[in-house]
Protein backbone atom coordinates (compact mmCIF):
# COMPACT_ATOMS: atom_id res chain seq x y z
CA UNK A 1 0.00 0.00 0.00
CA UNK A 2 1.00 3.59 -0.52
CA UNK A 3 2.26 5.25 2.03
CA UNK A 4 0.02 8.35 2.95
CA UNK A 5 0.64 11.71 5.20
CA UNK A 6 0.36 11.08 8.60
CA UNK A 7 -1.47 14.71 8.85
CA UNK A 8 -5.10 13.41 7.51
CA UNK A 9 -5.02 10.07 9.86
CA UNK A 10 -7.25 11.97 12.40
CA UNK A 11 -8.99 14.11 9.71
CA UNK A 12 -12.52 13.47 9.44
CA UNK A 13 -14.48 13.49 6.02
CA UNK A 14 -17.37 16.09 5.88
CA UNK A 15 -20.83 14.73 6.72
CA UNK A 16 -22.53 16.44 3.94
CA UNK A 17 -26.80 16.88 4.58
CA UNK A 18 -28.56 13.51 3.00
CA UNK A 19 -29.64 14.34 -1.05
CA UNK A 20 -33.84 14.55 -1.28
CA UNK A 21 -33.44 11.59 -4.11
CA UNK A 22 -31.25 9.80 -1.17
CA UNK A 23 -34.21 9.81 1.43
CA UNK A 24 -36.40 9.05 -0.79
CA UNK A 25 -34.87 5.71 -2.22
CA UNK A 26 -34.14 4.80 1.23
CA UNK A 27 -37.80 5.16 3.02
CA UNK A 28 -40.37 4.97 -0.05
CA UNK A 29 -41.15 8.89 0.36
CA UNK A 30 -42.34 10.69 -2.37
CA UNK A 31 -42.42 14.15 -0.86
CA UNK A 32 -39.47 15.18 1.16
CA UNK A 33 -38.26 18.78 2.27
CA UNK A 34 -34.36 19.71 2.88
CA UNK A 35 -33.63 21.81 5.66
CA UNK A 36 -30.02 20.67 6.24
CA UNK A 37 -27.89 22.84 4.46
CA UNK A 38 -28.93 26.25 4.08
CA UNK A 39 -29.94 26.72 0.80
CA UNK A 40 -31.90 29.17 -0.53
CA UNK A 41 -35.72 27.87 -0.36
CA UNK A 42 -36.66 30.07 -3.82
CA UNK A 43 -33.73 28.90 -6.03
CA UNK A 44 -31.87 31.19 -7.45
CA UNK A 45 -33.00 34.36 -10.06
CA UNK A 46 -34.32 33.41 -13.35
CA UNK A 47 -31.77 35.65 -14.84
CA UNK A 48 -29.01 33.23 -13.83
CA UNK A 49 -31.07 30.10 -15.07
CA UNK A 50 -31.20 31.61 -18.69
CA UNK A 51 -27.16 32.81 -18.31
CA UNK A 52 -26.78 28.94 -17.60
CA UNK A 53 -28.70 28.05 -20.69
CA UNK A 54 -26.88 30.38 -22.89
CA UNK A 55 -23.63 28.75 -21.77
CA UNK A 56 -24.32 25.66 -22.75
CA UNK A 57 -23.56 26.25 -26.43
CA UNK A 58 -20.03 27.41 -25.01
CA UNK A 59 -19.79 24.51 -23.15
CA UNK A 60 -16.43 23.15 -24.98
CA UNK A 61 -14.57 25.92 -24.28
CA UNK A 62 -12.49 26.52 -20.57
CA UNK A 63 -13.50 28.47 -18.34
CA UNK A 64 -11.70 31.75 -18.12
CA UNK A 65 -9.33 31.24 -15.40
CA UNK A 66 -9.26 35.66 -14.46
CA UNK A 67 -13.09 35.42 -13.65
CA UNK A 68 -12.79 38.75 -15.95
CA UNK A 69 -15.98 39.76 -16.65
CA UNK A 70 -17.66 38.98 -12.99
CA UNK A 71 -14.55 40.41 -11.21
CA UNK A 72 -15.19 43.87 -12.42
CA UNK A 73 -19.17 43.49 -11.83
CA UNK A 74 -18.37 42.62 -8.24
CA UNK A 75 -15.54 44.96 -7.79
CA UNK A 76 -17.57 47.92 -8.68
CA UNK A 77 -20.71 46.85 -7.01
CA UNK A 78 -18.46 46.80 -4.27
CA UNK A 79 -15.83 49.33 -4.33
CA UNK A 80 -12.95 47.52 -4.71
CA UNK A 81 -10.51 46.97 -7.30
CA UNK A 82 -10.83 44.31 -9.60
CA UNK A 83 -7.02 42.89 -8.26
CA UNK A 84 -8.71 43.08 -4.41
CA UNK A 85 -10.74 39.76 -6.06
CA UNK A 86 -10.28 36.17 -5.97
CA UNK A 87 -12.94 33.85 -6.70
CA UNK A 88 -12.97 29.98 -6.21
CA UNK A 89 -15.23 26.75 -6.35
CA UNK A 90 -17.18 27.61 -2.96
CA UNK A 91 -15.61 29.36 -0.25
CA UNK A 92 -14.82 26.27 0.88
CA UNK A 93 -11.55 25.63 -1.72
CA UNK A 94 -10.80 29.91 -0.69
CA UNK A 95 -10.23 28.51 2.75
CA UNK A 96 -7.82 25.66 1.00
CA UNK A 97 -6.14 28.13 -0.62
CA UNK A 98 -5.33 30.45 2.39
CA UNK A 99 -3.95 27.51 4.26
CA UNK A 100 -2.15 26.32 1.19
CA UNK A 101 -0.44 30.16 1.27
CA UNK A 102 0.45 30.37 4.72
CA UNK A 103 0.71 27.36 6.71
CA UNK A 104 3.89 25.32 7.04
CA UNK A 105 4.37 21.93 9.24
CA UNK A 106 3.71 23.22 13.17
CA UNK A 107 2.24 26.34 12.51
CA UNK A 108 -1.31 27.28 14.36
CA UNK A 109 -4.45 28.29 13.38
CA UNK A 110 -7.26 29.84 15.81
CA UNK A 111 -11.06 29.46 15.66
CA UNK A 112 -13.90 29.14 18.14
CA UNK A 113 -16.11 25.91 18.09
CA UNK A 114 -18.72 24.87 17.32
CA UNK A 115 -18.13 26.34 14.08
CA UNK A 116 -17.19 25.63 10.13
CA UNK A 117 -15.66 22.42 10.82
CA UNK A 118 -13.52 23.10 7.01
CA UNK A 119 -10.89 25.74 8.54
CA UNK A 120 -9.69 23.04 11.00
CA UNK A 121 -9.68 20.35 8.07
CA UNK A 122 -7.59 22.99 5.90
CA UNK A 123 -5.22 24.02 8.01
CA UNK A 124 -4.85 20.07 9.25
CA UNK A 125 -3.89 18.88 5.84
CA UNK A 126 -1.28 21.73 5.92
CA UNK A 127 0.06 19.90 8.91
CA UNK A 128 -0.95 22.65 10.77
CA UNK A 129 -2.76 22.12 14.33
CA UNK A 130 -5.84 23.84 15.15
CA UNK A 131 -6.77 25.69 18.22
CA UNK A 132 -10.18 25.52 19.72
CA UNK A 133 -11.89 28.52 21.68
CA UNK A 134 -15.25 27.32 22.94
CA UNK A 135 -17.67 30.38 22.08
CA UNK A 136 -19.06 32.31 24.87
CA UNK A 137 -22.13 31.11 27.07
CA UNK A 138 -24.62 33.06 24.69
CA UNK A 139 -23.10 31.02 21.55
CA UNK A 140 -20.92 34.14 20.54
CA UNK A 141 -17.33 34.31 19.28
CA UNK A 142 -14.83 34.43 22.11
CA UNK A 143 -12.91 37.41 20.91
CA UNK A 144 -11.20 37.96 24.26
CA UNK A 145 -10.31 33.56 24.31
CA UNK A 146 -8.79 34.07 20.57
CA UNK A 147 -6.18 36.63 21.68
CA UNK A 148 -5.38 35.30 24.71
CA UNK A 149 -3.82 31.65 22.49
CA UNK A 150 -2.16 33.68 20.23
CA UNK A 151 1.57 32.49 19.98
CA UNK A 152 4.31 32.73 18.01
CA UNK A 153 3.22 30.11 15.70
CA UNK A 154 -0.21 31.54 15.26
CA UNK A 155 -0.72 32.09 11.72
CA UNK A 156 -4.33 32.43 10.78
CA UNK A 157 -7.41 33.37 13.08
CA UNK A 158 -10.81 31.81 11.52
CA UNK A 159 -13.88 34.49 12.37
CA UNK A 160 -17.18 33.01 10.97
CA UNK A 161 -19.54 36.10 11.01
CA UNK A 162 -22.70 35.38 11.48
CA UNK A 163 -21.54 32.04 13.07
CA UNK A 164 -22.40 28.80 11.24
CA UNK A 165 -24.16 26.66 13.50
CA UNK A 166 -25.26 29.22 15.87
CA UNK A 167 -26.11 32.15 13.57
CA UNK A 168 -24.45 35.03 16.32
CA UNK A 169 -22.37 37.80 15.28
CA UNK A 170 -19.61 39.86 15.70
CA UNK A 171 -20.64 43.53 16.11
CA UNK A 172 -18.73 46.30 13.95
CA UNK A 173 -17.24 47.61 17.22
CA UNK A 174 -16.29 44.58 18.60
CA UNK A 175 -14.26 43.15 15.52
CA UNK A 176 -12.56 46.96 15.32
CA UNK A 177 -11.71 46.40 18.67
CA UNK A 178 -10.04 43.03 17.89
CA UNK A 179 -8.25 43.67 15.25
CA UNK A 180 -6.53 46.90 16.75
CA UNK A 181 -5.47 43.87 19.29
CA UNK A 182 -4.32 41.18 16.67
CA UNK A 183 -0.78 41.13 15.54
CA UNK A 184 -0.13 42.68 12.12
CA UNK A 185 1.67 39.09 11.24
CA UNK A 186 -1.57 37.37 11.96
CA UNK A 187 -3.95 36.92 9.28
CA UNK A 188 -8.03 37.35 10.34
CA UNK A 189 -10.07 35.50 7.73
CA UNK A 190 -13.72 36.81 8.09
CA UNK A 191 -15.89 34.39 6.57
CA UNK A 192 -19.37 35.82 5.47
CA UNK A 193 -20.98 33.53 3.99
CA UNK A 194 -24.27 34.51 4.96
CA UNK A 195 -23.27 38.38 4.67
CA UNK A 196 -26.56 39.22 2.76
CA UNK A 197 -28.82 37.80 5.30
CA UNK A 198 -26.72 39.54 8.31
CA UNK A 199 -26.17 43.02 7.34
CA UNK A 200 -28.41 45.43 9.15
CA UNK A 201 -27.98 46.88 12.65
CA UNK A 202 -24.18 46.49 14.31
CA UNK A 203 -22.92 43.75 12.01
CA UNK A 204 -20.27 44.88 10.78
CA UNK A 205 -19.07 46.35 6.91
CA UNK A 206 -15.87 44.69 7.03
CA UNK A 207 -14.67 46.06 3.34
CA UNK A 208 -13.97 48.86 5.06
CA UNK A 209 -11.96 47.92 7.47
CA UNK A 210 -9.52 46.25 4.50
CA UNK A 211 -8.30 50.13 4.27
CA UNK A 212 -6.35 50.61 8.12
CA UNK A 213 -6.01 46.73 8.58
CA UNK A 214 -3.59 45.10 5.94
CA UNK A 215 -3.86 41.37 7.61
CA UNK A 216 -7.52 41.16 6.73
CA UNK A 217 -8.99 38.31 4.46
CA UNK A 218 -13.61 38.98 3.86
CA UNK A 219 -14.91 35.62 2.39
CA UNK A 220 -18.18 35.65 1.06
CA UNK A 221 -20.49 33.53 -1.59
CA UNK A 222 -22.87 32.82 -4.18
CA UNK A 223 -24.16 30.04 -2.70
CA UNK A 224 -26.39 30.89 0.10
CA UNK A 225 -28.84 34.44 -0.74
CA UNK A 226 -28.13 34.32 -4.80
CA UNK A 227 -29.19 30.91 -4.72
CA UNK A 228 -25.69 29.22 -6.71
CA UNK A 229 -24.89 26.67 -4.29
CA UNK A 230 -24.89 23.36 -7.08
CA UNK A 231 -22.50 25.50 -9.01
CA UNK A 232 -19.77 26.33 -6.44
CA UNK A 233 -18.41 29.96 -6.45
CA UNK A 234 -17.78 32.07 -3.58
CA UNK A 235 -14.73 34.81 -3.61
CA UNK A 236 -12.01 36.31 -1.57
CA UNK A 237 -11.70 40.14 -1.18
CA UNK A 238 -8.51 41.48 0.50
CA UNK A 239 -5.15 43.84 -0.39
CA UNK A 240 -3.88 43.44 -3.65
CA UNK A 241 -0.64 42.19 -1.82
CA UNK A 242 -2.57 38.92 -0.36
CA UNK A 243 -4.48 38.12 -3.45
CA UNK A 244 -1.78 38.29 -5.13
CA UNK A 245 -0.09 35.94 -2.91
CA UNK A 246 -3.36 33.37 -3.07
CA UNK A 247 -3.25 33.50 -6.96
CA UNK A 248 0.00 32.22 -7.09
CA UNK A 249 -1.43 28.80 -5.68
CA UNK A 250 -4.95 28.74 -6.81
CA UNK A 251 -5.78 26.80 -10.20
CA UNK A 252 -5.75 28.24 -13.81
CA UNK A 253 -9.52 27.16 -14.08
CA UNK A 254 -10.90 26.69 -10.55
CA UNK A 255 -14.01 28.48 -11.13
CA UNK A 256 -16.34 27.09 -14.15
CA UNK A 257 -17.81 29.09 -16.57
CA UNK A 258 -21.31 27.99 -15.68
CA UNK A 259 -21.19 29.14 -12.45
CA UNK A 260 -19.51 32.51 -13.63
CA UNK A 261 -22.16 33.39 -16.15
CA UNK A 262 -24.61 32.66 -13.40
CA UNK A 263 -22.78 34.73 -10.84
CA UNK A 264 -22.45 37.72 -13.40
CA UNK A 265 -26.58 37.01 -14.21
CA UNK A 266 -27.31 36.96 -10.33
CA UNK A 267 -25.17 39.98 -9.48
CA UNK A 268 -27.53 42.35 -11.88
CA UNK A 269 -31.00 40.43 -10.13
CA UNK A 270 -30.44 42.22 -6.62
CA UNK A 271 -34.62 42.04 -6.14
CA UNK A 272 -34.30 38.29 -6.50
CA UNK A 273 -32.00 38.89 -3.12
CA UNK A 274 -33.77 41.17 -1.67
CA UNK A 275 -36.84 38.69 -1.98
CA UNK A 276 -35.11 35.84 -0.53
CA UNK A 277 -33.68 37.74 2.64
CA UNK A 278 -37.82 39.10 3.14
CA UNK A 279 -39.02 35.74 2.76
CA UNK A 280 -36.55 34.52 5.44
CA UNK A 281 -37.43 37.26 7.91
CA UNK A 282 -41.21 36.36 7.39
CA UNK A 283 -39.84 32.42 7.92
CA UNK A 284 -37.69 33.42 10.87
CA UNK A 285 -40.28 35.44 12.54
CA UNK A 286 -42.81 31.95 12.34
CA UNK A 287 -40.52 29.69 13.88
CA UNK A 288 -39.33 31.78 16.41
CA UNK A 289 -43.15 31.84 17.54
CA UNK A 290 -44.10 28.06 16.88
CA UNK A 291 -40.45 27.23 18.97
CA UNK A 292 -41.46 29.78 21.75
CA UNK A 293 -45.40 27.85 21.90
CA UNK A 294 -43.56 24.62 22.39
CA UNK A 295 -41.69 25.80 24.73
CA UNK A 296 -38.44 25.19 23.09
CA UNK A 297 -34.97 27.03 23.58
CA UNK A 298 -33.62 28.58 20.28
CA UNK A 299 -30.69 31.21 19.37
CA UNK A 300 -31.92 34.17 17.61
CA UNK A 301 -30.43 34.45 14.35
CA UNK A 302 -28.35 36.67 11.75
CA UNK A 303 -28.70 34.15 9.43
CA UNK A 304 -31.35 31.56 7.36
CA UNK A 305 -30.78 28.71 9.91
CA UNK A 306 -31.97 28.05 13.41
CA UNK A 307 -30.34 26.30 16.09
CA UNK A 308 -33.05 25.05 18.28
CA UNK A 309 -32.71 22.83 21.86
CA UNK A 310 -35.09 19.73 21.22
CA UNK A 311 -34.72 18.56 24.56
CA UNK A 312 -33.48 14.92 23.17
CA UNK A 313 -30.69 13.12 21.35
CA UNK A 314 -30.64 14.76 17.74
CA UNK A 315 -29.81 11.83 15.89
CA UNK A 316 -33.02 10.18 16.75
CA UNK A 317 -34.73 13.46 16.13
CA UNK A 318 -32.93 13.72 12.56
CA UNK A 319 -34.10 10.38 12.11
CA UNK A 320 -37.43 10.38 13.07
CA UNK A 321 -38.52 13.51 11.36
CA UNK A 322 -36.45 11.59 8.01
CA UNK A 323 -39.08 8.96 8.28
CA UNK A 324 -41.89 12.19 7.78
CA UNK A 325 -40.29 13.45 4.64
CA UNK A 326 -38.06 16.46 6.68
CA UNK A 327 -34.19 16.67 6.59
CA UNK A 328 -32.54 18.66 9.05
CA UNK A 329 -29.15 18.83 10.53
CA UNK A 330 -28.44 16.98 13.60
CA UNK A 331 -26.44 19.05 16.58
CA UNK A 332 -23.89 16.02 17.41
CA UNK A 333 -21.49 17.08 14.92
CA UNK A 334 -21.16 20.32 16.32
CA UNK A 335 -20.93 18.85 20.19
CA UNK A 336 -24.46 19.75 20.78
CA UNK A 337 -26.55 17.04 21.33
CA UNK A 338 -29.80 18.16 22.05
CA UNK A 339 -29.70 20.77 19.85
CA UNK A 340 -30.98 20.34 15.81
CA UNK A 341 -30.23 22.82 13.14
CA UNK A 342 -32.87 24.00 11.22
CA UNK A 343 -32.83 25.76 7.12
CA UNK A 344 -35.34 28.71 7.35
CA UNK A 345 -37.54 27.81 3.89
CA UNK A 346 -40.60 28.73 2.23
CA UNK A 347 -43.55 29.21 4.96
CA UNK A 348 -45.26 25.43 3.51
CA UNK A 349 -42.22 23.93 4.33
CA UNK A 350 -41.92 25.95 7.40
CA UNK A 351 -45.31 24.59 8.75
CA UNK A 352 -44.54 21.19 7.68
CA UNK A 353 -41.49 21.23 9.53
CA UNK A 354 -43.22 22.06 12.65
CA UNK A 355 -46.23 19.69 12.66
CA UNK A 356 -43.20 17.02 11.78
CA UNK A 357 -41.35 18.25 15.09
CA UNK A 358 -44.09 18.22 17.62
CA UNK A 359 -45.38 14.78 16.26
CA UNK A 360 -41.79 13.61 17.03
CA UNK A 361 -41.32 15.59 20.48
CA UNK A 362 -44.76 14.01 21.54
CA UNK A 363 -43.43 10.47 21.76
Amino acid sequence: MVKHRKAIETLEPYRPGKPISEVKRELGLTEVIKLASNENPLGCSPKAVEAIIKWTQEVSLYPDGNCTELKGALAQRLNVEPEQLLFGAGSDQILEIIAQTYINPGDTAITCWPSFSRYEAAIQVMDGRMIRIPLTRDYRFDLNGILNSITDTTRIIWICNPNNPTGTIITAEELRAFLEKVPQNVLVVLDEAYYEYARCGDYPESIELLKQYNNVIILRTFSKAYGLAGLRIGYAISNKEIIELLNRVRGPFNVNAAAQAAALAALDDQEFVQRSIQINQEGKEYLYQAFEEMGLEYIPTHTNFIMVNVGRNSLEVFRDLLYKGVIIRSGDIFDMDNWIRVTIGTPQQNRRFIEALKEVLKR
